[in-house]
């Protein structure tokens, strides 16, 4: 599988599901920033495109990828959203919070760090669980209807590219403090002299960032431009 510095984030994202733990390694931007591409991400970052392309053309692919879900129409891959990542940050976003109180209150004393993740970490959650909401009852009822259309519905927002607008500013506001969390932590690291509930918070938080990735992107690169698309060859 061959890539080229012209080569867009999100199609190296979604070439191959191993490609995705590359990229968050690297750290390039392929859910917000998927549009951009490799040369773009890596001028960024200081990095020799070229080189970062021939390193990510080598990665096996994965032999069993975990979902076939880059060719389902909008309104199965709402459901599959709502299915997996939706439901994960509901059971996710409640237990990583309870952990990151009694890490913060048991840790935060020698640790200011923990203490400031937990603080992000309730921004996280205030900003998403709204965003989940949104989706749930006005977006995705909305794309939905429009699988059924047979002409352009009359939605109360005008286009649909106005709730998409906004979902795209909330993706971009959890993924800047998604990387403010990495660097208050030191890329999820628990401090040598801390608990395992201290390692259990890491690892939860690092699964938080990757998932919202993935998430995202579904979202941003396949989703919305697909939604857009198909209310674009709706008679009005």
């Amino acid at each position: 599988m061959a890539f080229t510095p012209s080569t867009c984030l999100a199609d190296i994202a979604s070439a191959n599901p191993s490609l995705t733990r590359e990229l968050e390694r690297i750290g390039l931007d392929y859910c917000c920033g998927g549009k951009r591409t490799l040369a773009q991400a890596c001028a960024d970052r200081g990095l020799d495109p070229e080189a970062i392309a021939a390193e990510l053309s080598s990665v096996p692919v994965a032999e069993a990828p975990p979902a076939d879900w880059i060719g389902l129409p909008p309104a199965e891959l709402v459901d599959h959203l709502e299915a997996t990542h939706h439901q994960f940050l509901k059971r996710e976003l409640p237990r990583l919070s309870e952990l990151a109180a009694k890490v913060s209150r048991v840790h935060g004393g020698r640790h200011p760090e923990l203490v400031q993740a937990e603080a992000v970490l309730a921004e996280i959650r205030a900003d998403l669980e709204p965003h989940l909401q949104k989706e749930e009852q006005a977006l995705f009822p909305m794309i939905r209807s429009l699988a059924t259309a047979s002409s352009r519905p009359s939605f109360h927002c005008g286009s649909i590219a106005h709730p998409i607008a906004v979902m795209e500013q909330e993706h971009t506001a959890v993924g800047a403090l998604l990387e403010q969390l990495r660097q208050i932590t030191g890329g999820y690291q628990a401090p040598e002299d801390t608990c395992a509930s201290t390692r259990a918070l890491m690892e939860g938080l690092a699964e938080l960032e990757a998932d919202t990735h993935l998430h995202v992107h579904k979202e941003n690169n396949h989703l919305f431009p697909a939604v857009l698309a198909q209310e674009e060859t709706l008679p009005a």
